[in-house]
């Protein structure tokens, strides 16, 4: 699909790079800034579990933290929430931020191209089935198998087909929503520059944060199921 302007055309060093490359590093570069400041805020405050009086950037995050830490716990159990909780964190707020730079006007989502997606999905894939085979050993298999033993030939390959389509499903779930939504903000912004794109701005807002939070639910979900106990 081809695209038409954006503001890394004019920096250089990302006028050759794809624009999720060159989006990804930009909201890589955000994170870590931010990151930094709230580190720099935390050193300074006088206790961890006594808020700042006013509105700050700190309070912020811990509201965005608390949130996100009861939804890994309510998910995937306390230990396992908190356990996991750097890599649900990490996904949500490179997602949502994703999704949101698409947005703003010269700017286009790393998240409406399958690459960036792929990568992510990839990632989910590979941890909860590490984490699987770090929890229960080769027991583990056991879960591609079935509750019965004589239907293990035809559950093996339904499991294995269900594990490897669901990558696919978090990538082509995520790219299909915000590209359209993408395009359907382009199609009217054009159409009608004044007033309406308004309504499919805050629409958009909508849609990044429901995909950013349905891509993590889904992600704990499957490391929860790869690391329960009962298998």
């Amino acid at each position: 699909m081809e695209h038409g302007f954006t503001w890394f055309q004019w920096v250089p060093g990302l006028q050759r790079l794809p624009h999720w490359v060159a989006g990804s590093l930009l909201i890589f570069s955000v994170i870590t800034f931010f990151s930094l400041l709230v580190n720099r805020s935390l050193q300074k405050r006088a206790s961890y579990l006594v808020p700042d009086k006013n509105f700050s950037l700190l309070n912020i995050f811990d509201v965005a933290v608390e949130k996100l830490l009861t939804l890994a716990e309510s998910v995937m159990g306390h230990h396992d929430g908190k356990r996991f909780f750097p890599l649900m964190a990490a996904l949500f707020i490179y997602i949502l931020l994703s999704n949101f730079l698409g947005l703003i006007p010269g700017f286009l989502p790393p998240t409406d191209n399958l690459n960036t997606n792929v990568a992510c999905a990839l990632t989910v894939f590979i941890f909860y089935n590490y984490q699987g085979f770090k929890i229960h050993g080769f027991k583990y298999l056991k879960h591609f198998m079935g509750p019965i033993w004589w239907l293990a030939p035809i559950m093996i390959v339904i499991e294995v087909i269900s594990h490897l389509v669901r990558p696919a499903s978090l990538s082509i779930r995520l790219f299909g929503n915000i590209s359209g939504d993408h395009l359907v903000l382009g199609i009217f912004s054009q159409l009608v520059p004044i007033g309406v794109p308004i309504i499919f701005l805050f629409l958009g807002l909508f849609v990044s944060v429901i995909q950013a939070f349905v891509f993590t639910l889904l992600s704990m979900v499957y490391i929860s199921l790869a690391t329960a106990h009962d298998h």
